[in-house]
């Protein structure tokens, strides 16, 4: 099944207040008569999921992107991730453009983590430069390091802020 689902509307489905920049939003998928559609609720306007609903998520909202801006090439993104490989103090990083590189298909995952958690590095590999990367799983705490969101979306979209 392949879903062609709109970016956020910008406002509550239940509510109709807009949403402020990196507020909390529940996105739902619901069935309906036309198909399925996507369904944004802020915190005080969801109560669970629907009964209707596909599928639901919690995430930030984002609002559009100023005009200009573009999706960073798959290219230049490995091109970074290849170069983030020797910095430790951007593993946090690193891991966070290989999610968004699986995401574009750039990258496949070979191996990861075990459920014992004795496996610290997952192994990815690349159809397009032919190559295998070892990349560490860094902890949670390393994941919620300020500024790090920041960082990667001025590496995520060309043409805006950096």
């Amino acid at each position: 099944m392949d879903l062609n689902l709109q970016r956020p509307g910008g406002c509550c489905t239940r509510t109709g207040r807009s949403f402020a920049p990196g507020e909390v939003v529940y996105t739902a998928v619901l069935r309906s008569k036309a198909g399925w559609e996507r369904a944004d609720f802020s915190s005080e306007g969801w109560t669970g999921p629907p009964t209707e609903s596909l599928a639901w998520w919690r995430s930030f909202y984002a609002p559009p992107q100023v005009a200009g801006t573009t999706l960073t090439p798959p290219d230049v993104l490995l091109d970074i991730f290849e170069q983030l490989a020797g910095q430790p103090e951007d593993a946090a990083l690193r891991y966070l453009l290989m999610l968004q590189l699986v995401r574009r298909k750039v990258l496949r995952t070979i191996e990861q983590p075990d459920s014992a958690g004795s496996a610290e590095e997952m192994t990815l590999a690349c159809r397009r430069r032919d190559s295998e990367y070892s990349v560490r799983v860094p902890t949670a705490e390393e994941l919620a390091v300020a500024g790090l969101e920041e960082k990667l979306s001025a590496l995520l979209w060309a043409g805006g802020e950096t």
